[in-house]
């Protein structure tokens, strides 16, 4: 048997950030929907599941057209069985994640981030299947002081800590 390595690069667009993970059953569009609009008054999103039995299509929905097509230019690319990729603006991923974690059908999480994204793909002659991701860039260093303060500061200026 052969296996075949391949790379999928995701850019989430400017103030956008993208959920990769992994399902199991059809419904997961539309559960993933539900717990995503329930979330929040103001997220907008875009799903996409890749459908790994039966007709093995490119499921999606969404409430926003632009972040939807691109769910689904994603999970075309990506094409590794029952992978779902989400993108959401006017919300970050803390504030969806456990809502997602909690729909019965999903088996894991890979990423959730704003940061450029590489998908590691192995393939066989059955299918494909993500091994792994690389989330943003290498590490600069370790933090000083300085940047203790920024990060305190920081959490503080966009309200997540008191």
């Amino acid at each position: 048997m052969e296996i075949k390595f391949s790379i999928v690069e995701i850019k989430p667009p400017e103030g956008t950030s993208v959920i990769l993970g992994q399902s199991h059953f059809i419904k997961t569009v539309e559960d993933l929907y539900e717990a995503l609009v329930t979330s929040s008054t103001v997220i907008k999103f875009g799903i996409a599941f890749v459908e790994s039995s039966g007709k093995c299509l490119v499921r999606y929905d969404g409430n926003d057209e632009e972040l939807t097509q691109l769910a689904v230019k994603y999970a075309n690319e990506i094409r590794a069985g029952h992978a779902f990729i989400i993108f959401i603006k006017d919300a970050w991923p803390i504030n969806v994640l456990n809502k997602i974690k909690n729909v019965m059908e999903i088996v894991t999480l890979f990423a959730a981030t704003s940061n450029p994204l590489q998908v590691l793909i192995a393939e066989t002659e059955q299918g494909r299947g993500i091994i792994g991701v690389i989330d943003g860039y290498h590490t600069k260093g370790i933090e000083t002081e300085e940047d203790k303060k920024e990060r305190h500061d920081f959490l503080r200026k966009i309200g997540y800590k008191k």
